[in-house]
C-alpha cells in the first residue's frame, strides 16, 4: 500500500510541475492554488484508500475466524460420527454374542426335548410292567412279585418326577429364548436407527 501511495504522489507532482514557459507574477498564485488542490485531493484519496485497506483487512480477519470456527465444527462432527460408528460396532458385537447364545439355548432345548422323549418312553414301559405285575399280584400274592412290584412302582414314581423336572426345565428354557429374542429385536431396532442418516 505505501508503494501505491508513493507512485500516486509522484504522478501528481509530475502533473503539477509548471511548464518551462516563462511565468508571470499573476500566474504563480494560480499554480500554487492548483498544487494545493492536487495535494489535498491526493490526501483525501490516500485516506479513502487507507479506509478501504482497513476494511478489507478486517473482513479478511473475520473470514479467517469464520474458517477457524468451521474447522472446529467439522472436527466435532467427525468425533460424533466416530462415536456413532463405535456404538454401532458395539451393538453389532452384542447382537452376534446374543445370537450365539440363542443358538446354544436352541441346542440345549433340543437335547432336553430328546431326553424328555426318551424318559417318557421309559415311563410308558415301566407303567406297562407295573400293570402286568398288578395283574399277576391279583392272581397270586407272591412275596417276590410284591417286592418287584413295589420296586418298579418306586422306579416309575422316580421317572415321573424326572419327567416333571425336565418339563419345568424346558419351560424355563423357552422363557429364556423368548426373552433372548426380545433383546435381539431391540438391538436390531437400535442398529436400524443408528444406520439412518442424521
Amino acid at each position: 500500500m505505501p508503494v501505491l501511495m508513493l507512485s500516486l504522489l509522484c504522478a501528481l507532482a509530475t502533473v503539477a510541475r509548471p511548464a518551462p514557459v516563462a511565468s508571470t507574477s499573476s500566474s504563480e498564485p494560480a499554480q500554487h492554488e492548483e498544487l494545493t488542490l492536487l495535494f489535498h485531493g491526493a490526501l483525501q484519496l490516500s485516506q479513502a484508500l487507507n479506509g478501504v485497506y482497513k476494511t478489507t483487512e478486517a473482513q479478511l480477519t473475520e473470514a479467517g475466524d469464520s474458517l477457524g470456527l468451521y474447522g472446529q465444527a467439522l472436527g466435532l462432527l467427525g468425533q460424533e460420527v466416530s462415536q456413532g460408528q463405535d456404538a454401532a460396532q458395539e451393538l453389532r458385537a452384542s447382537l452376534l454374542e446374543m445370537q450365539m447364545e440363542e443358538d446354544t439355548l436352541k441346542l440345549q432345548a433340543e437335547a432336553t426335548a430328546q431326553a424328555l422323549g426318551e424318559a417318557a418312553q421309559g415311563l410308558r414301559v415301566l407303567r406297562e410292567s407295573v400293570t402286568r405285575l398288578e395283574v399277576q399280584l391279583r392272581g397270586a400274592w407272591l412275596g417276590l412279585a410284591r417286592q418287584e412290584f413295589e420296586a418298579l412302582k418306586a422306579h416309575a414314581d422316580k421317572q415321573s418326577h424326572i419327567v416333571w423336572a425336565l418339563r419345568g426345565h424346558v419351560q424355563r428354557q423357552r422363557q429364556e429364548m423368548v426373552a433372548q429374542q426380545q433383546q435381539l429385536r431391540q438391538i436390531q431396532e437400535r442398529l436400524h436407527m443408528a444406520a439412518l442418516p442424521a
